[in-house]
C-alpha cells in the first residue's frame, strides 16, 4: 500500500479500502502529557465516500476550542461509530502513562459498536487490538479517522477539565486543562496538588513535598506530542 503525500488527510482510508481493508478505525488521546486530570482516549469509524467527510477536519491540537466543538458535532453525527474511554488519574499513577495510554486506546477500540478490519494509531503502535493496525507518525495530521479521533478526545477531556475547575478553582483548570503553565506552577506552590493531580509527576511531587523517585513523569509545558518524558533515575 502507497499514499501519496499529496493525498490529503483522507488519503490513507481511500488507499486501505482500495486493499479491500474497511472498516478502518482511528484512535487517539489526549491529555498525556498533563499533570492533572484524566487520560482521554477516543476511537472514531468514518464512512466512506462524502458521508464520511467531515467539515473542518483537523488535529486537534491546530484548532481553536470553538472550531473543535463544531468538528466534534460534524464527528459523531456522521460517524459510523465512534467511542471514548476516561482513565481517571489515580489509574494513570497506578499503570504509569505510556501503559495507560496503550491501554485508553485498547479500550476505545474495544468499544466500538462496528468491529474495524483496520486501526490506524497516532505514533506508536498499539498491540492486542485483535485487528491488524499501522502507527502513522504524526497521524492526527495526516489521517481523518486519526484526526476526527483526537477531535472526540480532546473535546471530551476539555469538558471534564472545566467540571474539575468547578470542584477546585484555586487551579484554573478551566483555562489550562491541566497542563503546566506558570500560574498552574504558582497554583501548586500556594495549594499544593488536588486529589485530581496526577502524583507520579515530579512538579506534582515536589509540591506536595515528596522527593522525586525513579520512573516518575514529568510534565511539560502545554499539550502535544512528546509531552512526557521520565525522569532518568
Amino acid at each position: 500500500m502507497t499514499v501519496r503525500r499529496d493525498a490529503g488527510i483522507y488519503g490513507y482510508e481511500r488507499a486501505l479500502r482500495r486493499a479491500g481493508l474497511d472498516p478502518i478505525a482511528g484512535v487517539d488521546e489526549a491529555g498525556r502529557g498533563a499533570c492533572a486530570g484524566p487520560l482521554v482516549a477516543g476511537a472514531v469509524i468514518l464512512p466512506p465516500g462524502k458521508a464520511g467527510i467531515v467539515p473542518g477536519l483537523a488535529d486537534s491540537k491546530l484548532l481553536t476550542e470553538a472550531a473543535r466543538e463544531r468538528v466534534y458535532a460534524q464527528v459523531v453525527r456522521r460517524a459510523l461509530a465512534w467511542s471514548v474511554v476516561v482513565i481517571d488519574n489515580e489509574e494513570c499513577d497506578r499503570l504509569g502513562m505510556h501503559v495507560a495510554n496503550v491501554e485508553a486506546l485498547r479500550r476505545a477500540v474495544a468499544r466500538l459498536g462496528t468491529r474495524p478490519s483496520y486501526v490506524l494509531t497516532d505514533g506508536f503502535p498499539v498491540d492486542g487490538l485483535g485487528v491488524p493496525g499501522l502507527a502513522v507518525w504524526k497521524g492526527d495530521r495526516v489521517a481523518a479517522c486519526i484526526a476526527a479521533a483526537s477531535v472526540v478526545a480532546k473535546v471530551t477531556r476539555d469538558r471534564l477539565m472545566v467540571g474539575l475547575h468547578d470542584e477546585w478553582p484555586d487551579y484554573d483548570f478551566r483555562t489550562h486543562k491541566g497542563y503546566i503553565t506558570a500560574d498552574h506552577e504558582a497554583a501548586l506552590a500556594q495549594h499544593g496538588p488536588c486529589p485530581a493531580h496526577r502524583m507520579r509527576f515530579v512538579n506534582v511531587r515536589r509540591a506536595a513535598g515528596l522527593e522525586p523517585v525513579v520512573g516518575q513523569e514529568v510534565a511539560s509545558l502545554g499539550p502535544g506530542p512528546g509531552s512526557t518524558t521520565e525522569e532518568d533515575g
